[in-house]
């Protein structure tokens, strides 16, 4: 029972510090998302995909700003990074993206 007493014990604590420190939760959380999420920019097959998840990457680092109380470079990170230089990229994957067709009647050659 007293092994019980301390495991419950030793979990109040966890918790009571994850409650106090939830700022430093939510900016691991942020990390995980946002190296996860730039392992795909670079491991992804579509590059329209990829130029999305470059957008997610942009907005986790405007939310880190947001953390460290610089809100005026967090918005102006939104608006330049993810408003308009990841627009730009996926605009122009698409409008430059060429399909090469095969006839049924070539060969492999």
């Amino acid at each position: 029972m007293e092994i019980l007493n301390d495991i419950w014990n030793g979990f109040c604590d966890v918790m009571g510090y994850l409650w106090e420190n939830s700022d430093l939760v939510a900016f691991v959380i942020l990390a995980a998302i946002a190296i996860a999420a730039a392992l795909y920019v670079v491991t992804a097959k579509e590059t329209v995909h990829s130029a999305f998840y470059l957008a997610l990457v942009f907005v986790c680092v405007a939310v880190t700003y947001f953390f460290l109380e610089a809100e005026f470079i967090g918005v102006i990170q939104m608006l330049v990074y993810v408003g308009a230089i990841t627009i730009l990229f996926a605009f122009s994957i698409m409008l430059t993206r060429r399909y090469i067709m095969r006839n049924e009647g070539d060969s492999n050659e």
